[in-house]
């Protein structure tokens, strides 16, 4: 049986990613303004949440850029190149937040520093709260669901201009349950 809760205290703990139910992605755009998806298959993230103060809360969040996936082998290779991702030179993308603001009763704006290619930059992930909740035994399960967008030229992937569209949107909706 589970019980529902509010933005509120209750949602104060620290909080680890379900990879199960996580989904870390993103839309970027291709020749003749195609949409590309993508997600990442490979993450581990941690947050301190402070549901009566969210500037206290922190969050981190650790991808392995060669999970990325696009269903398409020769895409997905080029994305792990040197021209888009270096994974062999960087294998990982990071986040850690800087400040969370709450800014209605479920939303969220989450800023921090996004280290991609060993190039560290700011981003801004707008954040809804879609789910929280409490099960018998005291576990408690959050669901968030966001988005920010990037401009990819500030982290040195300047591959394919006129190519490939400069922004790429990245698209979170996150499961983390109480650690």
């Amino acid at each position: 049986m589970t019980t529902t809760i509010n933005a509120g205290g209750e949602l104060t703990g620290d909080y680890v990613l379900d990879p199960t139910r996580t989904r870390i992605g993103f839309i970027g755009r291709a020749m003749l303004l195609a949409k590309v998806r993508g997600h990442f298959d490979d993450f581990q993230g941690s947050a301190h949440l402070d549901g009566d103060e969210p500037s206290r809360s922190d969050v981190r969040l650790v991808i392995q850029s060669h999970s990325v996936q696009t269903h398409n082998t020769k895409r997905d290779d080029h994305l792990r190149s040197g021209d888009f991702l270096a994974v062999d030179e960087h294998p990982a993308i990071l986040f850690a937040s800087t400040g969370v603001e709450r800014i209605t009763g479920t939303d969220f704006r989450v800023t921090g520093d996004l280290t991609l290619r060993g190039v560290t930059g700011p981003v801004t992930v707008e954040l809804r709260l879609t789910d929280a909740e409490s099960d018998a035994p005291g576990g408690s399960r959050v669901g968030f669901t966001g988005r920010a967008v990037i401009d990819r030229t500030h982290w040195g992937i300047s591959w394919g201009r006129g190519m490939v569209g400069r922004k790429v949107m990245l698209e979170f909706a996150v499961a983390a349950t109480r650690a």
